[in-house]
């Protein structure tokens, strides 16, 4: 296993591990001027009483965890893709300050080994005892179960850019979206050279891995932009039903299963064959912040609401059906002739034919008020993975953006799309196959 990761490192500071160290180190490294300055009023006599204090105190420690709270890091695929969604989402999109390549590799060994500890419910580092160094890990998660966590990486068109001279692997399913019916971008919630989803049956937790993995980043990336997100919680839902979102119906019914290796091969996983061979058991995330006008939403009939979606609100069945998962009737018409699931109804478009499939991971999301409006800007934090989101996102979106009934109510505000990794063996890293 990767040895944990020591945030001093990526400072550009000497490893001063004071489990480590030997006395005639210390003593070279306050020769050259740098010690001095870390060891501070401690000195090198203060530092040596902490390395004894600390050999007599218990080292910090995970509490045990049942293998069901622990969701591996390591795998042919990234966790966090097919896995059953938890309950919360902290999505981070990074862009790189690194000067070269060899930075960037050396970035991606150490987010690697943090987010194995980190999945396993581990605290990160080795200096978390030490009364004369910064602990190196936050520790807000101490003493948490890992619950479910799960941390996915993936990179932007712009990491191919001619930073760092990868520009002819970039995959051509990366494709550049074009702007769709309803995009109202703004910067501050689009892009990013790196995009980091993390995935917790609990938000302190997922937020400390962002943290960290930011933290650990420092000289090498910043962080660009973030979003939470939140679904009902699997206390609060013990059938485990289909989540609603915030308009109040159900938000998954159409996905493929994700039991099925056939279908995931199909419609969520790359493969060497499609010409970019370090894509192969990877997969292309396309998120988009999408504000919802819940308080136009809530005035309007439920007649209304459910003729936009195509489906009952209480039950999820499709308009003329009777449970939620029955099949779309496409040709069933009313009493006058008229298509019992409207032709604009999102439900009917985002369906086409049926041949067309991605897999939805959405979650809601609240950012408080928009002061300018006086209203809730609160709406879906929507995610989804597919093989090639030329031949099944892009197309999608751009026959619902010119037509779907629910764009009277939504406004999409942030965009972006990553190309994550395949997954990575024990002793490997997360990008191994492109740099």
């Amino acid at each position: 296993m990767t040895e944990p990761f020591n945030s001093n490192q990526n400072e550009g500071k000497p490893n001063i591990d004071a489990k480590k160290i030997s006395r005639r180190d210390l003593l070279r490294l306050a020769g050259v001027g740098g010690a001095g300055l870390l060891l501070g009023a401690a000195g090198v006599g203060g530092l040596f009483q902490t390395q004894e204090r600390s050999a007599a105190k218990p080292a910090s420690k995970a509490v045990k965890a049942d293998k069901d709270q622990i969701v591996s890091f390591y795998g042919k695929h990234q966790a966090g893709i097919t896995t059953p969604a938890q309950d919360f989402i902290l999505f981070a999109a990074f862009d790189l300050t690194a000067s070269t390549l060899d930075e960037v590799r050396k970035l991606f060994q150490a987010w690697t080994s943090a987010a194995a500890s980190m999945t396993n419910g581990e605290m990160l580092g080795k200096t978390n005892d030490n009364l004369n160094l910064p602990p190196s890990d936050t520790g807000e998660a101490e003493g948490l179960l890992p619950s479910r966590t799960t941390i996915t990486f993936g990179v932007g068109s712009s990491f191919f850019d001619a930073r760092y001279g990868l520009a002819s692997n970039r995959p051509a399913a990366l494709a550049d979206m074009p702007a769709f019916g309803g995009d109202e971008l703004r910067e501050e919630w689009s892009g990013g050279d790196i995009g980091v989803q993390v995935n917790a049956n609990d938000m302190q937790i997922a937020f400390h891995a962002i943290r960290n993995l930011a933290r650990i980043a420092r000289g090498k990336a910043v962080l660009r932009w973030t979003q939470e997100g939140f679904q009902r919680t699997s206390g609060a839902d013990p059938a485990n039903a289909t989540p609603r979102n915030l308009m109040g119906f159900r938000d998954g019914t159409g996905n493929p299963d994700v039991n099925d290796d056939g279908e995931m091969n199909k419609v969520v996983w790359a493969a060497a064959a499609d010409g970019t061979p370090w894509m192969d058991k990877g997969s292309y995330m396309v998120v988009r912040r999408i504000r919802m006008r819940i308080e136009v939403w809530d005035r309007s009939t439920l007649g209304d609401q459910e003729s936009t979606f195509g489906r009952h609100r209480d039950s999820g069945a499709p308009l003329g059906g009777a449970h939620e998962f029955d099949k779309l009737d496409l040709e069933k018409k009313d009493e006058k002739g008229k298509p019992v699931l409207p032709m604009n109804s999102h439900v009917r478009l985002a369906h086409g034919d049926g041949s067309v499939k991605i897999l939805r991971r959405s979650y809601s999301y609240s950012s408080g008020m928009d002061h300018k409006t006086g209203q809730l800007d609160a709406g879906l934090l929507f995610i989804c993975f597919n093989r090639d989101s030329r031949k099944q996102f892009i197309p999608m979106q751009t026959k619902l953006g010119q037509s779907d009934l629910m764009n009277e109510y939504v406004v999409h505000t942030g965009s972006a799309m990553f190309a994550c990794f395949p997954g990575v063996r024990e002793g490997g890293y997360i990008g191994e196959t492109l740099f």
